[in-house]
Order: structure tokens, then C-alpha cells, then sequence
């Protein structure tokens, strides 16, 4: 007789424990305003940082650095040469 009493108190215990755990869980999922709030703030914040580095990754794909590089050789060859030519023709003119 006292091993079930004590069965019986053990499985209300374990019971009301397991009734309080459901409760405070249910409360923990409750959200207010301003975590929802911050929570949409926070996937914007990342959807934009993730189309950047998309998008930065995208260009890179393209060698526009070495395109720019080239060109800007390619420029100041050119650039110089009209220049050592002009500087000649002023030279000889006078």
C-alpha cells in the first residue's frame, strides 16, 4: 500500500512538472513587438549584405581590375607618346 502511495505521488510530481514545462515553453514562444521587430530588421540587414557580396562576386567574375589595369597602361602609352610628339613639334618650331 505505501509503494503505491508512493507511485501515485511520484506520477502527480512528474505530471505537474511536465504541465509547468508546456507553460513556460508557451511562454518562451510568445514574441512581442520588438523582437519581431529587430528579427526583420536582422534578415533584411542580411538578405542586403548577401546580395552585395552576390553582386561584388559577380564583378569579380568579370576581371574588371585587370581590364582597368590594362587600360590604364595601354593609356598612359599612348598619352605619353602624343606628349614626347607635341614636345617636339613646340621644340623645333621655335
Amino acid at each position: 500500500m505505501n509503494k503505491l502511495l508512493v507511485i501515485t505521488v511520484l506520477v502527480a510530481l512528474l505530471a505537474l512538472n511536465t504541465e509547468c514545462f508546456r507553460i513556460s515553453r508557451q511562454a518562451e514562444e510568445e514574441e512581442g513587438f520588438l523582437t519581431l521587430f529587430s528579427n526583420y530588421i536582422k534578415s533584411y540587414y542580411e538578405n542586403a549584405v548577401d546580395t552585395a557580396t552576390d553582386y561584388i562576386n559577380s564583378i569579380k567574375g568579370f576581371k574588371i581590375e585587370e581590364k582597368a589595369k590594362n587600360f590604364y597602361e595601354e593609356l598612359t602609352t599612348a598619352v605619353s607618346t602624343y606628349a614626347g610628339v607635341l614636345q617636339d613639334q613646340i621644340y623645333y618650331s621655335f
